[in-house]
């Protein structure tokens, strides 16, 4: 199951990626501002080249003192005219690129239930390529338990069907894979000539397929690298889920992971919080550059800026998170995203932060277990 730090990670990579929009979009109006005061060569009148870079440099300069006050204004009314149109299409783009990031959150989400399964067919799709191999006897493979378990479970064959993420296109890969990976290897070879290996046994080498001939270093790890651009972090969401469901095993049948046990619960807490990052009130950013020796946000190395960004809109728009809780959260974010500096600053800023704000009422905490943050 995704936990609650798994969906804080993908909702940072929405908001890495909805800066790199706002560059994008920046661009865009610049260059809608430029084209407005290019010489027009289908004219048959003479065109003013020195005014149209003089209109073209003052409308760039109004552009940028607009984004951070709008009421300011020029003089010249084609100038404002063509910043205000720039501005309009600027805010266009960004409105669009944040609601489609937003709802990117729960596809990527999706996409991992779709890699879990994938995994798991992947290790029935090995066993039945084995089970074609006559020349060696690999009946232990073949009828281990967990893969008979997987084979006869409805479920799991429902999902790839319905993500179309299982492999019977992909037979070529697994013949290759059987061939050049699993049969090289030294635990499987000593695993297919055991006697009579027990549960132990096939539970340990289920779990070396899985984390060292699937999601290890090498091959298939590479394909689904090359298939998903998410695959370094979703990799290890993937990883647990599939251990999770091995130790799982009783009786001949195993639970599936489910990705999300409250798809309405986790959606109202990524739209929330995606959001409200985005539209963050200037006054905590303010707070942010007090106590960073004023530095500008702006100048703060993104991943720092956007877990900071995150925690505190965490801490104020999220009543039944204790703050411990966030700011532990966002330490841990930190420690694997951001520089090797970042959890200790991170760490102080957040703290000063967290009890500025918890003096102020700012922040306000109700439900059970949250006696902490009076």
């Amino acid at each position: 199951m995704l936990n609650r730090r798994t969906i804080r990670i993908k909702i940072m990579q929405s908001l890495f990626a909805y800066s790199q929009c706002k560059e994008a979009d920046l661009q865009v109006a610049h260059d809608f501002i430029e084209e407005k005061f290019k010489p027009n060569l289908n004219s048959m009148k003479v065109q003013d080249k020195e005014l149209l870079r003089s209109q073209k440099k003052q409308a760039l300069q109004l552009f940028e003192k607009k984004m951070l006050d709008a009421k300011v204004k020029g003089e010249d009314t084609i100038i404002n005219k063509t910043v205000e149109e720039a501005i309009n299409l600027y805010l266009k783009s960004l409105k669009k690129d944040q609601a489609s990031l937003n709802k990117n959150i729960l596809l990527e989400m999706e996409k991992i239930s779709a890699l879990y399964h994938s995994v798991i067919s992947l290790m029935v799709a090995l066993a039945d390529q084995a089970g074609t191999d006559k020349r060696v006897n690999h009946k232990h493979f073949v009828q281990h338990t967990w893969i008979k378990a997987w084979r006869q479970n409805a479920e799991l064959q429902k999902s790839l069907a319905k993500e179309n993420s299982g492999w019977e296109g992909k037979l070529d890969k697994i013949r290759g894979w059987f061939r050049d990976v699993l049969k090289e290897d030294s635990a499987y070879q000593k695993f297919i000539t055991l006697d009579t290996p027990d549960e132990e046994t096939e539970k340990a080498f289920i779990k070396h397929l899985t984390r060292k001939i699937i999601l290890g270093s090498g091959v298939i790890n590479d394909y689904f690298e090359d298939q998903n651009i998410r695959w370094a972090e979703d990799k290890d969401i993937v990883k647990s889920m599939v251990d999770k469901t091995i130790k799982s095993y009783a009786d001949g049948k195993m639970t599936l992971q489910k990705v999300s046990l409250n798809w309405d619960d986790d959606k109202g807490f990524i739209d929330l919080l995606f959001n409200k990052v985005i539209d963050l009130d200037p006054r905590y950013k303010e707070l942010i550059a007090k106590n960073t020796r004023n530095w500008e946000v702006d100048r703060l190395p993104l991943t720092d800026r956007v877990i900071l960004e995150m925690a505190i809109s965490e801490m104020v728009y999220f009543p039944n998170i204790p703050v411990k809780v966030t700011i532990n959260e966002y330490l841990e974010l930190s420690k694997d995203y951001s520089t090797p500096k970042s959890r200790q600053f991170i760490n102080g800023i957040l703290d000063v932060i967290s009890k500025s704000m918890k003096d102020s009422g700012e922040i306000k905490k109700s439900g059970r277990g949250l006696l902490d943050n009076k």
